[in-house]
């Protein structure tokens, strides 16, 4: 197998547009968690919501290139030029079969919806634009940034629920790995909008948490009261590490490890175990025992049930080590299809950065926390080995291994 590197990450998250000002979000427990008044008069239980600022589509891209795009994929585009620019590599790297593409995202609600009031107001399906086909896919990321970076490698999307960002590392660390492609532009996105939560809502797995809304997800604490739903675009750049060494390329770490699994269970309910076998085999391939892991980004979402899920996991794997524990999604809220990837970056500014992100909001823990590391204050001290879980309804989980 061939050893991974990482050499560029970028994201347009609610903590910030550029990779300083997520930084500072992540090591000052910054929320970038708001009331949307939309969804307060649409009638949703929660209006609770990421906010992404000071992000203009039209600065990125042209009115044609943004024709087939909706905003998700043009902050996944933002996100892997920023990626690009910070590995260094050049357009001859980029425009060839070495070169892949692997997003995770698991669906395009808005573009659908678009297109159909577009039918309703012109009366005439030919008048809805031809730009409405491609917006509304699935692979709308990976086949818009495919011909914008001309790449001729992997160009595809990985469709699993909340774990989407975390399995497309994974199979892009899979590939480089197995000597399939020598890089891939890899990560998750996840669009901000009503129309794509409301469903969700309705099922009351939402924070209500309205008055303190930067107060809102607690993941962990023991007056979690559901998570808040969020999102953006995060990207990694991966390279075969002999390559990056060779070209001189900055190697901010290396993905060491990917272990994935399913629970075979419950539509929407986590298992018991699912995410200890997946972290077990990311540890096993990463050569390390438990006892190497100092952080574990946690999963958690701050629902009552999955957080206590993801912690029976963690004390079944961690038998006997006690690593640094933090779910970034305190201050994120869920990015959804975007969050596995979105750890990878948030755990690598950590390093760069030489601290350790705290889980806000985590005042007091309960029976199933007592024990656990849990830290709810920044810990000036980066991660070295660090565990990310990732889970998603259906029962799918990833996990991935940051060494530096």
């Amino acid at each position: 197998m061939y050893k991974v590197a990482v050499t560029g990450i970028g994201a347009i998250s609610v903590l910030g547009s550029t990779l300083l000002e997520i930084s500072d979000s992540l090591k000052n427990g910054r929320s970038g968690i708001v009331i949307d008044n939309t969804r307060a008069k649409l009638g949703f239980e929660s209006p609770l919501t990421g906010k992404i600022k000071d992000f203009d589509p039209k600065d990125w891209l042209g009115r044609k290139q943004r024709k087939t795009m909706p905003d998700y994929a043009v902050q996944a585009y933002a996100a892997s030029r920023q990626a690009l620019d910070q590995s260094g590599l050049s357009e001859r790297d980029l425009q060839s079969d070495e070169t892949g593409l692997i997003f995770g995202c698991d669906s395009s609600c808005i573009a659908a919806l678009e297109q159909v009031d577009l039918l309703k107001k012109r009366g005439e399906t030919a008048l809805i634009g031809s730009g409405a086909v491609f917006r509304s896919m699935t692979s709308c990321i990976t086949m818009n940034l495919n011909a914008l970076f001309k790449t001729r490698g992997a160009a595809w999307t990985i469709s699993s629920a909340c774990s989407s960002g975390g399995h497309a590392v994974g199979q892009a660390f899979n590939l480089i790995a197995s000597g399939q492609q020598e890089r891939v532009i890899c990560g998750g996105a996840q669009e901000i909008n009503w129309q794509s939560m409301c469903s969700f809502d309705g099922l009351g797995a939402f924070s209500s948490n309205i008055a303190h809304p930067a107060q809102a997800s607690r993941p962990f604490d023991e007056k979690r009261d559901g998570l808040v739903p969020s999102g953006g675009a995060a990207a990694i750049v991966l390279e075969r590490y002999e390559l990056a060494e060779a070209r001189g390329a900055d190697i901010l770490g290396t993905i060491a490890g990917y272990g994935f699994s399913s629970d075979g269970g419950h539509i929407s309910v986590p298992g018991k175990n699912g995410l200890a076998r997946a972290g077990a085999k990311a540890i096993k391939q990463a050569d390390l025992s438990v006892a190497d892991i100092d952080y574990i980004c946690a999963h958690a979402t701050a629902t009552p049930a999955g957080d206590a899920a993801e912690i029976e996991n963690i004390r079944t794997l961690f038998k006997g080590s006690n690593p640094n524990i933090s779910s970034t999604k305190s201050m994120t809220g869920h990015e959804l299809w975007m969050s596995g990837a979105s750890q990878v970056v948030y755990t690598v500014l950590m390093n760069m950065g030489g601290f350790t992100a705290p889980n806000i909001n985590f005042a007091a823990g309960s029976d199933e926390t007592k024990g656990l590391k849990i830290i709810p204050e920044t810990v000036y001290e980066p991660p070295r080995n660090a565990l990310l879980n990732s889970a998603g309804f259906g029962g799918t989980n990833s996990c991935l291994i940051l060494k530096f």
